[in-house]
Order: structure tokens, then C-alpha cells, then sequence
């Protein structure tokens, strides 16, 4: 089965929509049944694994010739590849394609809180992208959470949907001592250390952990946050800059503000932590909990989204809205060994569930489904 596979994210790994068409090209690579064709925009940078094609189409920059290559260029180059099924792994189907479509659908944050849909050039780009996924053969979403979100927001019948959860990568597990005694010297990070690592838009929720902070100060000392991640350029209600928001709940040195941190120590970071804080309220699948979890690092996380799908019971999940809630979560791991150690041993367990072979396995089911149904 010859599918063709939208690759513009391909040389974007610190994306989410990158980092699933990576895992998922290397779960597909070498499987018999299926032939992996990445259609790309301009020739890719970064080299493909051992039995997949690629080819290349003319190069996409800025947002009219993105649109070009989704709905113009990829669909061409595929019916010129005869392929079986497309497959486009985020949400920008073509309208013609000429071949059974499955679109993933990572969430649907766009569609679902105000703050996020953007000018009239998003709204219709998303209405675009609506209307074709409403046409494809398949949906595929990272979870039952966005299942469902898929279901009511674009009214595409359950049947036509399926879930297939995402994986961590394979350098995410426990790492040797020497290993993060260097990434603490290296970074200057505390011994004992909560961890926050994501982004700063307001569903992040970031200047609530700092709020949490503060109240678990009151009863655990000393204790201290990590967090990285790329801070905001400016500060704005839509991205609160958290570094304002340490100043003005005066924590002083128990907050360290990392910055970008390289993709090859982000398996240390997790692993040398004592807890990853999560408290997102809205998560297509949520990579950072089980990166952590992969790790061996017990997760709170929001009782919220796909989260508690991810997490399951590997970690402790508190009510969004819930300040006062996070603090105690963060005092019962970080003041209690035995609950730690409980938790630790839990994460493995549960990180094990998932894996990009099982992703591209079930994948290919949904190609397979897809190319008998024979819906154009």
C-alpha cells in the first residue's frame, strides 16, 4: 500500500506536529505492508530512514504558498505517485485529492477557546480546513479527549474516527547519575527540583503554578522550580510573561527561568527532577508528561483534556482551577519519599504503554480502513 504523507513538518522537530511526523515515519519505515512516500516542500534538511521516498515539491514560505503546497502541490504530487491513501499528520487536509484521505487531528484548540482563534485569515483557514476534514475517509486524534472534541465540534460521526495515542522518543528514560550531576552544574540547577517545561500561552497556566509556588512555600522549604521553555518576547494576556509574575509574588531564587533548552538534555532535565508540573487545562495529547513519565518522573497534571489519559495513575491530577489544590499535590510528592518512590515506579509502567511502533501500527489500520473504503 503506497500512501502519501504530507512533509512539512519534517524539518521542524521542535514542533509537536513535527515531533509526530519524525516518530511516526520511524515506526513506519521497514513495516512490509505499507510504502511510505513523504511529500516535502523544497528538499529536506534532515535525512529520512532507510525505506522511505521522498519528494521534494516546490518550497512553501509564508502562509499563501503553505496553502498552496496543502491544497495544491501535496494532493498533485500524490496523484502523480499513485498513491493508495494520503495522509496529511496535522489539520490541513486537501479538498481533491484523489485518493482516500486520513487527516490527523492533534486538537482543536482553535476551534474551541476564543482567545486562540486568531483574525479572519484563521478563521478561514480553519473553516477550510474543517469543510475537508468533514471529506476525508478517516480521522485519526491522539485521544479520546480530542475524539470526542472532533465529534461535537466538526460533526464528523464517531465512526469515521479513531484514537491513536503518540509516544515518547527513545533517548526518554532514566538517565545515569553522572549524567544529570553535569546538566545541574552545566545549567545551574538545584539538587532537589520541580520541573516546568512548555510553553507560556494563557492555556498553560503557568502564572497559576507560580501562585502554587508560593502557597507551598508556607509549608516546604526549601523548594525550588525549574522552568524552561522559550519565555514570551513581550508580555501580553494572551502570553503572561512569567518572570513578571515571580517578581510580583516575590519568589525570588525559588524560580529559575532556563530558557530554550537543547532537545539532547531535555531526557536529564526530566529525569533529574523531583516532580513535572503540568497544569495545562487543554492538551490534544500532551508530549511533556510522557516525556517525564518516560523518564521516571512522577507528573502533576490538570484533571483536564487528554491529561488524565496520558498520566493515568502515574501522577496526581488536580481540578484546573485549583490553586490551592496544585500546592497540595506539590507538598504530598515533594514531602513524601515513600509517595515519590510509589509514583516514580508507576511512571515506567505507564510510559511502557506507549510506543511509535504501536502508533504506526495502528496507523496502518487506519490506512488499510481507509483505502477499502474507497471514499475519494
Amino acid at each position: 500500500m503506497r500512501v502519501a504523507i504530507n512533509g512539512l513538518f519534517w524539518d521542524q522537530p521542535a514542533t509537536g506536529s513535527g515531533q509526530y511526523l519524525r516518530g511516526l515515519i520511524e515506526g513506519l519505515a521497514g513495516m512490509d505492508e505499507v510504502e511510505p512516500l513523504l511529500v516535502t516542500a523544497g528538499p529536506p534538511a534532515a535525512p529520512l530512514p532507510a525505506g522511505v521516498e521522498v519528494r521534494p515539491s516546490s518550497r512553501a514560505g509564508g502562509n499563501l504558498a503553505k496553502l498552496w503546497f496543502e491544497q495544491a502541490a501535496f494532493p498533485r504530487a500524490s496523484r502523480r505517485e499513485e498513491a493508495d491513501v494520503v495522509h496529511v499528520p496535522y489539520f490541513a487536509p486537501p479538498l481533491c485529492s484523489g485518493a482516500p484521505v486520513v487527516v490527523t487531528i492533534h486538537d482543536l484548540i482553535p476551534r474551541v477557546l476564543p482567545a486562540y482563534r486568531g483574525g479572519a485569515h484563521v478563521r478561514a483557514y480553519m473553516a477550510l480546513a474543517s469543510a475537508a476534514a468533514r471529506r476525508a475517509a478517516l480521522v485519526v486524534t491522539d485521544s479520546e479527549a480530542s475524539a470526542r472534541d472532533v465529534e461535537r465540534v466538526l460533526g464528523i460521526p464517531r465512526e469515521r474516527i479513531r484514537v491513536v495515542y503518540l509516544a515518547a522518543g527513545n533517548a526518554y528514560q532514566p538517565r545515569p547519575q553522572d549524567e544529570l550531576v553535569a546538566l545541574r552544574r552545566r545549567l545551574g540547577l538545584p539538587e532537589r527540583y520541580l520541573l516546568y517545561l512548555g510553553g507560556f500561552d494563557r492555556r498553560k497556566r503557568v502564572p497559576e503554578l507560580l501562585q502554587a509556588l508560593k502557597l507551598s512555600l508556607a509549608r516546604l522549604e526549601p523548594i525550588f522550580l525549574v522552568v524552561a521553555g522559550g519565555l514570551p518576547a513581550m508580555d501580553s494576556a494572551f502570553a503572561p510573561d512569567p518572570r513578571r509574575v515571580a517578581q510580583e509574588l516575590d519568589l525570588g531564587d525559588h524560580v529559575r527561568f532556563v530558557g530554550y533548552v537543547e532537545e539532547a538534555d531535555k531526557p536529564a532535565l526530566y529525569a533529574g527532577a523531583e516532580v513535572f508540573v503540568f497544569p495545562s487545562i487543554y492538551e490534544g495529547f500532551g508530549l511533556p508528561p510522557l516525556e517525564a513519565l518516560s523518564c521516571g518522573t512522577p507528573v502533576i497534571a490538570a484533571q483536564s483534556s487528554s491529561l488524565p489519559e496520558v498520566v493515568g495513575e502515574a501522577g496526581l491530577l488536580v481540578e484546573p482551577d485549583d490553586i490551592k489544590g496544585l500546592a497540595e499535590a506539590i507538598c504530598a510528592v515533594m514531602g513524601d519519599s515513600d509517595l515519590s518512590d510509589r509514583l516514580a515506579a508507576k511512571a515506567i509502567e505507564q510510559a511502557a504503554q506507549f510506543s511509535w511502533q504501536r502508533t504506526a501500527a495502528e496507523t496502518v489500520a487506519a490506512y488499510r480502513e481507509a483505502a477499502a473504503s474507497g471514499r475519494q
